[in-house]
């Protein structure tokens, strides 16, 4: 299959996905891969081939849905949105939390891939808001859809370009080199709860004062199920609550990527472009 041939091919399947082309075009190698594989897999040399094969075997759908995962993950993936969650927005809601006598902080990662973003947030709450705020615990809730992903985020061993972003200290405060690989310290690790779940059919029941969602809905699906799954995150929010998406993903966020309740509410309720 040429490049082109994927593009179209693409074009034409994402659709019944529920996703978009355009948050493929720069990722689209990935998956052209994967589907390159599969057809191997069964015998089949066109990509014609392969769409037929789709209409007759509904089950296979969900094979593409899975090989339409993106994963590029890293910790401190984006520096300035996560220099400003660690020095403003988690002390910020460590304060709130004081102020409203509660004893933690809840939050949840969507798309945690293999818990880069999920531990990067655990260790700037224990560097950076912990020793301000020691009573104030942090509980964070990180989720998934692919259980490989998931398993690697269990065993929390990364190599040294997943972590080529940390700030000075990081590596030497919260890693231990093992081989090849840096692995998470305990103490990092503890406060996190790991669950397979598909964002577009199932979601932590919260309420959260912090969700991340970067690079994945408003990224890749379209844009009914955007506002679909928008609509549940609004409902988990506490009325304080910061949704973080990416810088991109939305006029209505901040450099930083932060939308306030209110401003997911009045995304929620912008007009919709007619077709």
């Amino acid at each position: 299959m040429t490049d082109q041939q994927c593009v179209e091919f693409l074009q034409w399947a994402l659709p019944r996905l529920r996703m978009r082309w355009p948050g493929f075009r720069k990722v689209r190698r990935q998956v052209h891969k994967r589907i390159d594989r599969r057809m191997g897999e069964l015998g089949l040399s066109e990509v014609a081939d392969y769409r037929a094969y789709l209409e007759s075997n509904p089950d296979e759908w969900s094979v593409l849905d899975a090989f339409c995962r993106i994963s590029i993950s890293r910790f401190y993936r984006d520096r300035g949105v996560f220099d400003y969650v660690g020095e403003q927005l988690l002390p910020g809601l460590a304060q709130a939390a004081i102020a409203r006598g509660e004893p933690d902080v809840h939050a949840w990662c969507a798309g945690c891939a293999s818990g880069e973003e999920a531990y990067t947030l655990s260790i700037l709450w224990r560097r950076c808001v912990r020793p301000r705020y020691p009573r104030i615990d942090f509980r964070l809730v990180a989720t998934d859809v692919d259980r490989q992903l998931l398993d690697r985020a269990h065993r929390a061993a990364y190599s040294a370009s997943s972590l080529k972003e940390v700030p000075p200290g990081w590596l030497e405060e919260a890693f231990t080199p093992q081989g090849e690989d840096y692995v998470l310290r305990p103490e990092f690790a503890a406060g996190v709860e790991l669950l397979q779940q598909d964002i577009r059919s199932e979601m932590p029941a919260g309420p959260f004062r912090l969700v991340l969602c970067r690079n994945l809905a408003f990224t890749y699906f379209d844009e009914e199920l955007q506002r679909e799954i928008l609509g549940r995150i609004y409902r988990r929010l506490t009325a304080d609550g910061v949704l973080v998406i990416g810088r991109k993903e939305s006029p209505r966020a901040s450099r930083h990527g932060c939308i306030s309740r209110e401003e997911c509410r009045r995304w929620l309720n912008e007009p919709r472009p007619s077709v």
